[in-house]
């Protein structure tokens, strides 16, 4: 059976399930995160509630097939069910790994207790933050055991190409695609990501266990 991971490194890879209208049900890879992606004309919901529950949420959504995971109406529904919480929809933007060292100086942060540490921690696995002059580097494993990336700027430092640098900077730290969750109306970060190299590959919704609950 084909696993989340299975599909996010295919999508890596510029493999994407095919564009059939269906939606794809497999299971959590751990029980921190559920939740949808959406490719072209094809959804993966990952969660650990029946599938048949899933399959009958969707079919009780009034719009078009291709709309109907990422409709308020079954999203709602799906936290419910689930009492998760979550934010918006991002789009999923991937890059692969460059060579040679990154392009400005980077001082990582060792501090557990750091508050960006600490922030990231919850929601991901293995965080480690560099701090730049003017901003901060984040990356963590996240859905499926991924590696993901967020970045911060100073006020003060943006509009400068920092952003940009910084992003294009995980890119040279990793060996293995690194993901990036934006949200569409952020259009200054996904100009930055898109600069740095990496690829639009869907949308995602993520679901997280509210404060708490186990996540189970």
């Amino acid at each position: 059976m084909e696993t989340l991971r299975d599909i996010l490194d295919a999508a890596a890879r510029g493999v994407f399930p095919p564009p059939d209208g269906r939606t794809t049900v497999v299971p959590q890879a751990s029980p921190r995160d559920a939740g949808v992606l959406s490719f072209t004309a094809h959804s993966v919901v990952f969660t650990d509630e029946d599938p048949e529950w899933v399959r009958e949420a969707l079919r009780g959504v009034d719009c078009d097939a291709l709309c109907a995971t990422m409709n308020p109406v079954f999203l709602a529904a799906f936290m419910a069910r689930t009492g998760r919480a979550a934010e918006t929809i991002d789009a999923m933007l991937v890059g692969s790994p460059l060579p040679g060292g990154p392009p400005l100086p980077l001082r990582e942060i060792a501090d557990e207790d750091h508050p960006r540490v600490a922030y990231a921690r919850r929601r991901r696995d293995e965080v480690r933050v560099w701090a730049a002059d003017g901003g901060m580097l984040v990356t963590g494993r996240g859905i499926a055991g991924r590696l993901e990336v967020s970045v911060e700027v100073d006020e003060g430092r943006r509009q400068a190409g920092l952003g940009r640098r910084l992003v294009t900077a995980a890119r040279h730290l990793a060996e293995e695609p690194v993901w990036a969750q934006v949200a569409p109306g952020n259009a200054r970060s996904m100009r930055a990501f898109q600069a740095a190299g990496y690829v639009p590959v869907g949308g995602e919704m993520l679901l997280s266990a509210r404060a708490g609950s186990t996540g189970c």
